[in-house]
């Protein structure tokens, strides 16, 4: 069975920077590409970045793109978010998803696990 569990969100002012942390137990994590999402509050999940399985390659929505980078250890079994230059839309609840493939998607349903989420609040 694989857990995914997020950590690292908090509160920031705007300009500043996190990192999350995605850490995957289980043996498979170095076959599988991850992702982040992020959920407002009334709003739907969104995609915000993803990596494939060796993180060769990767993918950022156009909102996060040069502010946020995706990266991976795949020998601790951790992916990471790091997020700069925060603005007070990027507020919301991060998830990390893992895919059962090698290759990320950005669509959420072809995500088999995910964890519960961290929460990023960026004040004005």
């Amino acid at each position: 069975q694989v857990h995914v569990v997020e950590s690292g969100g908090g509160l920031v002012q705007a300009g500043g920077s996190l990192r999350l942390s995605c850490a995957v137990s289980g043996r498979t994590f170095n076959s599988r590409a991850m992702a982040w999402f992020r959920q407002a509050p009334g709003k739907e999940r969104e995609f915000v970045a993803a990596i494939s399985w060796s993180g060769g390659s990767t993918r950022y929505a156009d909102s996060v793109k040069g502010r946020f980078t995706i990266s991976r250890d795949n020998a601790k079994n951790t992916a990471y978010l790091q997020m700069n230059s925060l603005k007070p839309e990027d507020t919301a609840a991060y998830y990390c998803a893992a895919n059962s493939g090698r290759y990320y998607s950005i669509n959420q349903y072809e995500y088999d696990y995910w964890g519960q989420g961290t929460q990023v609040t960026v004040s004005s």
